[in-house]
């Protein structure tokens, strides 16, 4: 018997190293014609705590299935060996691809349960995930006091080892850091300790105060099982899970799952052609709006980008290899223009330079499309009909705002697409407390003018939703303000949010729950430069990991003047950089394809939900059935083929090391079929 395992050690190793699901001995009733079936599903055994929420929540963004059992729920189902696997049209199936544990033995060492699944995993070739235990030899390491460290991880750098790279973390660069985003706060605990035999490391660092490295991430493969030991401690919205989320999943299925994931950054920078009021940093309040006394309509001094602001733009985008957005206000701009001898520079070097961006409708003038908003109060209220009924901006006007602005940028050559719009303000939509519902004229409008995709803000509203015929396409609103066009504007205005009274802000900060408010005021002169850009990428940047399509967005006025936004986006894209292999690029979406995604998703999970789709294994041939209409996400290995009626072809797009895409059945055939490399 120990010679057979010996065998199959080394089956398993020569598979595993081709990224295949790997099949072990004794299945019951398999032969050589007849592979078991393996479903793509995994389970999740759930203790509550924060590594396993976070290694659930990234197998639901990626849109893999899972089954939750709870440690904590009394009337859970007891893991047997009729739970784990059973026999379908007589060959043997094992019902989940792989196993996510709170650490190597929830259930006690010595338990039924512990046996079953153990059983399972070597019966089936099912790999295990320790989602955060403490290094011993029990998972593959040395105790820590035998030359490894357990401490904070905070601000250490670890590496991804040459075995990482070569397997399931090679979409990394090589080194990340982990975060330390509170100095007096301990973030992340950890073990760092030196392998046994049977272990092989994926991501080490130094021993800190000692030599040679030790192991935070690796494989432990023993009595022909295998295990991922993480042996630090993390939650979800950590940097350092997000980096290496990526490689767990993929190592859990072996590269071959339902779901697809991308790594996402667009920004949209909205009120292009118009002018933004400015931030009175004495009056600590914007002229212009309703909540400002002796507001001029406009505001003193309002902040507009220039031709030179114009043409650096340009330029970035070339030099970075990145897209912005530009969310336009024609009928601003030609009032802009009429007020200053007919001329703009500003339009005339963007339209010079008009095929170097997407453009997006913002409407003609930027109107609030909703209820006509009563101004005679603070906040302001929707003015009422004699009858008592909201006061609704009519269709024929918001219609006007969408055909009038599209009809510019088309006279002028403008890539703009009629199927996106942005509202000035995302008005139009509900907008609590003021307007609970959509202007009941909106979808109409929308109609009219062919609009799909209409944005809306994702602080509000993060799901995406109809609008009569549209769908929504919610927006992250970045920490960069409409109305401030220097960095001491920004700091100034900042202090006024985040700032508790006492220390002469607002007081906002201090109505929450938990408090917001900064320990002291920002130096004003520095204060944008080293709290405000880090802080604003690094929110940036977890979107980006954390498989969100969703895009960011900011004003003109933020590239013009100081131009503030570059520093955040530089520190985006360099941090991105610096984690990610090339072969891991940022996808940078537009608004329609952002909506499509989110829509595809959300078919999807609904599907799942549902109980109507079906995906499965057998030897090197995948088989997936959903509901007709649906598109499938699938990732799997290069060399994957996808069946068609007559032969094959080369199935998906290139992506961190794998191949992926929605697809769906082709014409005469019901379900999608891949034919995996051998």
């Amino acid at each position: 018997m120990a010679q057979r395992a010996h065998r199959w050690r080394d089956t398993a190793a020569a598979l595993t190293a081709g990224g295949l699901l790997v099949l072990g001995p004794g299945i019951p009733g398999a032969s050589a014609a007849g592979e078991p079936r393996v479903d793509l599903r995994v389970l999740v055994v759930d203790d509550g705590g924060a590594p396993v929420r976070a290694i659930a929540g990234r197998l639901r963004s990626t849109g893999i299935p899972y089954t939750t059992v709870d440690l904590d729920d009394p009337d859970r189902p007891r893991i047997t060996a009729s739970f784990l696997g059973d026999t379908v049209a007589g060959r043997p199936r094992a019902k989940y691809q792989g196993v996510v544990l709170p650490n190597e033995a929830p259930f006690g060492a010595d338990s039924a349960e512990q046996r079953a699944l153990e059983t399972y995993e070597r019966t089936y070739g099912i790999p295990q995930v320790d989602a955060s235990t403490w290094a011993h030899p029990g998972v593959g390491l040395d105790h820590t006091d035998q030359g490894g460290w357990a401490g904070s991880l905070d601000g250490r750098e670890a590496t991804v080892t040459p075995a990482g790279k070569a397997g399931y973390f090679g979409y990394l660069d090589g080194a990340f850091t982990f975060e330390d985003n509170a100095p007096s706060v301990p973030e992340s605990h950890g073990y760092a300790a030196r392998p046994r035999e049977g272990f092989t490391s994926y991501v080490d660092l130094p021993v800190p105060g000692g030599t040679g490295r030790g192991s935070l991430v690796g494989e432990y493969a023993h009595d022909g099982r295998r295990e991922l030991v993480v042996t630090f401690a993390y939650n979800g919205s950590q940097r350092q899970f997000r980096v290496l989320a990526r490689g767990i999943v993929e190592w859990l299925t072996r590269g071959v799952h339902l779901g697809r994931d991308r790594n996402h950054f667009a920004v949209h920078v909205d009120d292009v052609f118009a002018p933004d009021s400015r931030w009175d940093t004495e009056r600590d309040c914007t002229p212009g709006d309703f909540d400002c006394p002796d507001g001029d309509g406009e505001g003193t001094a309002p902040i507009r980008m220039t031709a030179d602001d114009a043409a650096y733009a340009a330029r970035w985008q070339r030099e970075r290899g990145f897209t912005l957005d530009l969310v336009y206000n024609a009928g601003s701009g030609e009032e802009w223009k009429a007020r200053h001898g007919n001329t703009d520079a500003l339009a005339d070097r963007l339209l010079a330079d008009k095929d170097a961006y997407r453009w997006i409708n913002h409407t003609y003038t930027h109107p609030y499309l909703g209820c006509v908003q009563d101004t005679s109060t603070v906040p302001w209220s929707c003015a009422k009909n004699a009858d008592g009924g909201t006061q609704w901006l009519g269709r024929a006007e918001i219609s006007a705002q969408i055909r009038d602005n599209h009809a510019w940028a088309v006279a002028r050559g403008l890539p703009v697409d009629r199927t996106e719009l942005v509202t000035g303000e995302h008005s139009g939509l509900a907008a609590l407390p003021q307007q609970p519902e959509d202007n009941p004229n909106l979808a109409a409008a929308l109609a009219d003018n062919g609009v799909r995709w209409i944005a809306s803000d994702n602080s509000r509203e993060p799901g995406q939703r109809p609008a009569g015929a549209a769908l929504t396409v919610p927006r992250h609103p970045m920490n960069v303000y409409y109305n401030v066009g220097t960095a001491r504007e920004m700091a100034d205005e900042y202090n006024w949010i985040y700032t508790s009274r006492a220390d002469g802000g607002s007081g906002v900060c201090e109505n929450s729950p938990v408090s917001t408010c900064l320990d002291a005021p920002l130096d004003v002169a520095t204060g944008y430069a080293t709290h405000i850009v880090p802080q604003e990428a690094r929110t940036a940047l977890g979107h980006v990991l954390s498989n969100d399509p969703r895009p960011h967005y900011v004003h003109q006025s933020n590239l013009a003047e100081d131009r503030l936004l570059y520093p955040v986006l530089d520190r985006v894209l360099a941090d991105y950089a610096a984690l990610f292999a090339d072969d891991t690029p940022l996808e940078n979406l537009s608004q329609r394809e952002t909506g499509t995604e989110l829509r595809r998703r959300a078919a999807w999970q609904a599907a799942l939900a549902d109980g109507r789709v079906t995906a499965y294994r057998i030897g090197t041939t995948v088989t997936v059935t959903a509901p007709g209409g649906t598109r499938v996400p699938v990732t799997a290995p290069e060399g994957t083929r996808q069946q068609l009626l007559l032969g094959t072809a080369e199935f998906g797009t290139p992506y961190a090391g794998r191949r992926s895409a929605w697809t769906a059945p082709e014409a005469l055939r019901s379900s999608v079929t891949l034919r995996l490399p051998s």
